[in-house]
């Protein structure tokens, strides 16, 4: 944690001289066991230097209230938690915790609270967690009575803290115990019925999960301590003041410089983009996949129309399926270049990280049983969940409740996913299946994998033996995206260490980064946006995750600038500065820094473990983060938005192609009106560009057309499209096949549905623009006509030298070819079954091959 930062100049750039101190100084830990849970009915248990940096003061938020002491009851947590963890025995701990003043007075037997926990035969393990939520100031979260959340507390009666209030109304309701009925309530009074009981278990699992996984910083105390010290940060930043001298004991260290990092332009530099793409390609065997879904998204304000039900970010439909698909369907596009340049099935192993927000983990889990594990097995995926942690007021670090029992839960950021990819085993089961490296991306990105990125980064991270990689793109104005930064910082020891890393848009205030809109020369415009696109090696983040300490939970932050929105039990709704305890999962990068004895005046980052490249910004990010809300006029990270990016990407790729295309304006002109076009190509195609560019060549899109290409094998000379045209392939990169387990499983380049189209004219006339029903960025539109050919097992489509105009559908049946050519008059149409012998490779095929570091096609007629 940043205790202080100053700024001096220093030969031109600027100099951070940062006090900083480790959360923890030590780890700590304790086993729990939940055998022995609630007794309950069964029915009931369940690249350019820094210009300037703006040191302009900020308006400071106001103070806390003066009857709560942040610094006291840090150094009070701190010490318990150190007495905590110096216990060798759950008993002892518990002795630590009766000791203190807190847990003394709320569980005193003089009001009858031990009574009651004593009839529902609570384990000492529960017992534990339970005081550790007192001992952590957080009384009120046991609130039975329907007393009012703290903040309605604090309203009504503003001369009583919120928390004495709870405990006021707790320990008037247990005095009013009279006898107890021995299963779990009382012979008159009040009762602890069936439906408490149900939720101080669900509090009791949310707690366990705390504790073991926060283990490393000190469990539920150490959680607590962190986001007190984190709030009284982002407070003194706000101030602008130094405080290092109010926290005890310090280690210094220095930052000295922070500059944008050098990287290879995969947009300028085609020659190497090429090369370290064909490295990726070679390395797909060496490498996993893992994806962080476990975020809530509330931002994208996402339901099921059907059941009213939130949903979470991976289940939007985005253009005609959820992003969760696109995320496979991109990675298959790899895999089947993979099989076409080396004639070999490889099936990469998926980690995803899940949490329990809206159901994230169980709609993740039924999406892929829905579609038969897309085809690659259940044994490819592996699922493991993030906990929740408790979301906590910025005023006094107070959680926020919703009803008794129930704090307010958020997923802990993506940053968790190195501890916890330890704790599940994630790490030895992609060793298990020989995986070196993986590479990340989020799910609302849907443009990541455009081209070449993802390739490429691989490929240089696997051939150099880097630890970690950064894809990064310029930033824009409006962006919530952090920055890329290489690091220059001089340690205690005299040696001076380098890294490329990334600075957290939350975290700017600590670094004096301005805020605003982006300025000409302004720091954020200068730096490239962080994309969490990363590569990182497998053994090296296994280290930093099963490290047991507060470095396997990286870049943590409190992020209080959005407003925390919630209801309590009474209907009441609350909007309150907030956060949760977040994690950052680029911030690993923090661990990876170079070591040198003397200063590097030089470019540096060839020799860094840790590395960046950067292209276009729209074929790096474009994220489908939040909804679109009536009247905004602005389609930034909106689906909207990202589906712009990706009909530019089409007009780029197309363009180069001798295909003519109308131009694509900037965002604004499409606040009110849908797209120019419609262009959605399967990734399959390519990925990359040089080998899609080889499928197309010559003839125009018009104005207002749609085109959808669902099929790999496919050849396109001379086509003039004026309306719309859509080609389905069932088997678009091969075709299901049972393992010796009964799984489908699909084999890539077998039985492949193809089409061919030469010298051929469109004309239809295609999406009806004027429908107010439209959602283009799902690909739910509204057509008066047009061209639909579907294609059935390895089925074949040809069209040469004709005009197809007006409403058709040809579905061509399997085994089948269906040819179109002129006929007199009019059209003539054949269809013949496919030759036997020809059944598996079809009457023709692309073949892919190496010619230096470019693929080269080749057509081949059977």
């Amino acid at each position: 944690m940043l205790h202080s930062t100053s700024l001096l100049p220093h030969n031109k750039r600027f100099v951070f001289s940062v006090r900083s101190k480790p959360f923890h100084s030590h780890s700590y830990s304790h086993s729990l066991s939940f055998s022995k849970f609630l007794s309950l009915p069964s029915s009931l248990s369940t690249c350019c230097r820094v210009a300037r940096i703006s040191t302009e003061t900020l308006e400071v938020s106001p103070p806390p209230p003066d009857d709560f002491n942040f610094h006291r009851e840090i150094a009070r947590l701190a010490a318990l938690r150190d007495r905590l963890a110096a216990c060798a025995t759950l008993v002892e701990k518990l002795r630590v915790l009766n000791a203190d003043s807190r847990v003394k007075r709320f569980f005193s037997s003089g009001r009858g609270l031990a009574r009651v926990l004593a009839s529902l035969r609570l384990s000492s393990d529960q017992l534990f967690l339970l005081k550790c939520v007192v001992a952590a100031g957080q009384e009120h979260v046991l609130c039975l009575d329907g007393t009012e959340s703290l903040e309605s507390a604090a309203a009504a009666a503003a001369t009583v803290s919120a928390v004495k209030s709870a405990l006021y109304a707790i320990a008037e309701m247990i005095e009013n115990l009279n006898s107890f009925d021995g299963n779990g309530g009382v012979g008159s009074g009040m009762a602890l019925g069936d439906y408490e009981i149900i939720e101080l278990n669900k509090l009791l699992q949310t707690l366990e999960e705390i504790e073991r996984f926060y283990d490393c910083i000190g469990g539920i105390i150490g959680y607590q301590i962190t986001v007190l010290e984190l709030i009284v940060q982002k407070s003194f930043e706000r101030q602008n003041i130094k405080w290092s001298h109010q926290i005890h004991e310090v280690k210094e260290c220095q930052i000295f410089g922070i500059n944008a990092p050098n990287g290879h332009n995969l947009s300028e530099d085609t020659e190497y983009a090429s090369q370290a793409a064909l490295w990726g390609i070679e390395g797909l065997p060496d490498l996993g996949e893992i994806y962080p879904l476990g975020g809530s998204a509330d931002r994208l304000d996402l339901v099921d129309p059907n059941s009213g039900e939130c949903l979470p970010a991976a289940m939007l439909p985005y253009c005609g399926r959820t992003l969760l698909e696109g995320l496979i369907r991109d990675l298959q596009a790899r895999e089947f270049l993979y099989f076409k340049l080396y004639n070999k099935q490889c099936i990469t192993p998926v980690a995803i990280m899940t949490s329990a927000a809206k159901n994230n983990h169980s709609h993740v889990t039924s999406l892929c049983e829905r579609l038969s594990w897309f085809g690659r097995g259940r044994s490819t995926f592996k699922l493991f969940e993030q906990p929740l942690v408790p979301v906590v007021g910025a005023e006094e670090g107070q959680w926020l409740v919703t009803k008794p029992l129930n704090p307010l839960s958020k997923p802990g950021g993506h940053g968790v996913i190195w501890k916890l990819a330890h704790d599940k085993g994630i790490f030895k089961w992609f060793y298990s299946q020989g995986r070196k490296g993986a590479t990340l991306r989020q799910v609302s990105n849907v443009v990541a994998a455009t081209d070449l990125t993802l390739l490429a980064l691989a490929g240089i991270g696997l051939r150099h033996g880097k630890k970690l990689g950064f894809a990064s793109c310029e930033r824009i104005s409006g962006a919530t995206e952090g920055i890329n930064v290489l690091m220059e910082k001089k340690s205690l020891d005299g040696k001076w260490e380098y890294g490329v890393s990334c600075i957290e848009y939350t975290e700017f205030d600590k670094f004096g980064i301005t805020t605003g809109p982006l300025a000409p020369k302004s720091l954020q415009a200068e730096f490239p946006a962080n994309t969490n696109i990363l590569y990182v090696d497998l053994p090296s983040a296994e280290l930093i995750g099963s490290s047991k300490n507060g470095n396997s939970l990286p870049g943590m932050v409190l992020n209080t600038r959005k407003p925390i929105v919630y209801t309590d039990q009474f209907g009441k709704c609350h909007s309150v500065s907030g956060g949760r305890l977040e994690c950052t999962m680029q911030n690993i990068a923090d661990n990876y820094f170079s070591s040198y004895s003397s200063r590097c005046y030089n470019d540096v980052e060839d020799e860094l473990d840790t590395f960046i490249v950067y292209n276009k910004r729209r074929r790096v990010t474009s994220s489908a983060k939040k909804k679109r809300r009536h009247g905004d006029k602005s389609l930034h990270q909106t689906p909207d938005g990202a589906l712009l990016d990706i009909l530019r990407n089409a007009h780029d790729l197309l363009s180069q192609c001798d295909i003519r295309l109308p131009e694509i304006e900037a965002n604004e002109n499409y606040v009110d009106s849908g797209p120019p076009f419609l262009i959605l190509l399967h990734p399959a195609l390519g990925p990359l560009w040089e080998v899609t560019k080889q499928k197309f060549y010559g003839g125009s899109i018009s104005e207002g057309s749609e085109l959808q290409i669902e099929v790999a094998e496919f050849f396109w000379r001379n086509v003039q499209l004026n309306g719309s045209l859509i080609i389905i392939a069932e088997n678009v990169m091969g075709s299901m096949k049972n393992n010796e387990s009964g799984e489908s499983i699909l084999h890539y380049g077998q039985r492949c549905g193809k089409c061919k189209l030469q010298n051929v004219k469109v004309f239809n006339k295609g999406i009806d623009w004027n429908c107010g029903r439209n959602i283009y960025w799902k690909h739910d539109v509204q057509r008066s006509e047009g061209l639909q050919i579907i294609l059935h097992g390895n089925a074949e489509f040809e069209a040469t030298d004709v005009v197809l105009q007006g409403n058709h559908v040809f579905e061509v049946p399997d085994g089948h070819i269906l040819k179109i050519k002129p006929g007199n008059p009019g059209l003539a149409i054949q269809l013949d079954p496919i030759d036997q012998d020809m059944m598996e490779s079809g009457s023709w095929h692309w073949n892919y091959r190496e010619e230096g570091s470019r693929i080269q096609l080749d057509l081949v007629e059977s």
